[in-house]
């Protein structure tokens, strides 16, 4: 097991507390759209303030696939909260990673030995 410092203790122990206070978490991302038809007589083909929407979309990855939904406002008013924890779940999981680099690389600098210069007789 790995020592760590007192401050990466402490960063690590801050960063276990924040990710238990995390409630749900919903994937994925939200933009708002306006979209083109298929229509090829409609407005929305040569102005761009014509285009349809705005339409809310949720992406996400299922099984390697992007699926894609479109929720009301009302749904986008009731899931905003776990999309907002899905993202801090994010930047909590890649501190730990940051820290947890941060110990084994220092642990790998104290115990390798120092380089040594190539001398004549390491030529073949």
């Amino acid at each position: 097991m790995l020592q760590l410092t007192a401050e990466q203790r402490r960063r690590q122990r801050k960063i276990v507390t924040a990710l238990a206070s995390i409630d749900l978490a919903l994937p994925g991302s939200v933009e708002i759209r306006r979209t083109r038809c298929g229509k090829p007589q409609c407005s929305c083909h040569s102005d761009d303030a014509a285009r349809h929407g705005p339409y809310i979309v949720w992406t996400r990855k299922v099984n390697a696939r992007t699926v894609t939904q479109v929720l009301s406002e009302d749904e986008l008013d009731g899931y905003r909260a776990w999309l907002d924890n899905s993202r801090r779940l994010r930047e909590l999981v890649d501190e730990l990673h940051k820290l947890t680099l941060h110990v084994v690389e220092g642990r790998q600098r104290r115990s390798s030995p120092p380089a040594r210069a190539r001398s004549h007789s390491d030529v073949p």
